[in-house]
């Protein structure tokens, strides 16, 4: 539950957040978990709890003062378009009023580098909110999520539990990358969990198997990428809004090259003993590489370039099209 008092405020760039607090857990049942653990037994267990007493039950739950600007997110990353639409009605509902922020779950189609998961970040600031990650790909118990039995040698708490106990918010954006890519180790279902965190009701009461504490985490702003939706169970797909993100136009991607080259010339001292404006050529050629290639891209050229002591990046500074990293090892 929130409390009738909002918190002093803290501007951003994009707006002014409006902050309450909400209880996150109940203390007492903390308390009473920690009170039955036996002596000397479950330190890891026993740490979490008081941890969880130490810092308290409740979190921020942020909201835009009022509704943000979001023109540089269409400049940025104009083939979201659609999905910005969407966050901007949502945000629209509760912008005038006392209502917490609710944004319906999404799940994200496309292509590797579109640039999925950095339009997740991007949400995560422009709504002045926390953000957990979790990369499906590289995980294959089902206890990521929702934590393992404390019974279990090794056991911890899940990413929910952790972020929300962990973290200062009580609506963090979740990112669930590569949700496609969830692989299950014997009777474990790596998505198991999400069947009841997706669910605004059952979210509420969320218990983590290790802490085995109910936690609220009905606030959770959830984000999912995924290559390809015929791996995702049809009752996932059916708890969220599906979006087919594709890659940007020769002119998307021309203007999101720009933006990139503009912000790295002005986050770096070095970026002054650059032209202001890339040259059209080397935009052209910028526009032929995904999203995520382009930073990489642009830093190799600026550092091709200052060897070669230009203010310019030319065609010939950039990697090559398709270039593939090799690894970094020793010759015998």
């Amino acid at each position: 539950m929130t409390t009738s008092h909002d918190l002093v405020p803290v501007a951003d760039r994009h707006a002014i957040p409006i902050a309450k607090m909400r209880t996150v857990f109940r203390v007492d049942d903390v308390e009473k978990r920690l009170h039955k653990l036996p002596p000397k037994e479950h330190e890891s267990l026993r740490a979490t709890y008081e941890r969880m007493l130490e810092k308290g039950p409740e979190r921020f739950q942020v909201k835009p003062g009022g509704l943000p600007a979001m023109e540089h997110l269409y400049e940025m990353l104009p083939n979201f378009h659609e999905v910005l639409d969407d966050v901007k009605r949502q945000l629209a509902l509760c912008h005038d009023s006392g209502d917490a922020l609710e944004i319906t779950p999404m799940l994200l189609l496309g292509p590797p580098g579109v640039g999925k998961t950095h339009f997740a970040r991007e949400v995560a600031q422009l709504l002045g909110t926390g953000m957990g990650f979790l990369s499906m790909s590289s995980l294959t118990a089902g206890w990521v999520l929702s934590g393992a039995s404390s019974q279990w040698k090794g056991a911890r708490p899940g990413k929910v539990f952790e972020t929300l106990v962990d973290g200062n918010y009580a609506n963090p954006v979740m990112v669930v990358d590569e949700i496609d890519k969830a692989r299950g180790e014997h009777a474990y279902d790596p998505l198991g969990a999400l069947y009841s965190l997706l669910e605004h009701d059952t979210a509420h009461h969320f218990t983590d198997e290790f802490a085995e504490v109910a936690i609220d985490a009905s606030q959770v702003i959830w984000v999912a990428t995924a290559n390809d939706e015929r791996a995702i169970p049809e009752p996932i797909l059916n708890r969220m809004n599906v979006y087919a993100v594709q890659m940007p136009d020769r002119d998307a991607a021309r203007a999101i090259a720009r933006r990139l080259y503009a912000s790295i010339r002005a986050a770096h001292a070095w970026g002054e003993r650059f032209e202001p404006e890339p040259a059209e050529a080397t935009l052209e050629r910028m526009s032929e590489l995904a999203p995520r290639e382009m930073r990489r891209a642009w830093m190799t050229g600026f550092g091709n370039a200052k060897l070669d002591g230009r203010g310019t990046v030319e065609v010939r500074d950039l990697p090559e099209p398709g270039t593939k990293r090799t690894p970094i090892g020793f010759v015998h």
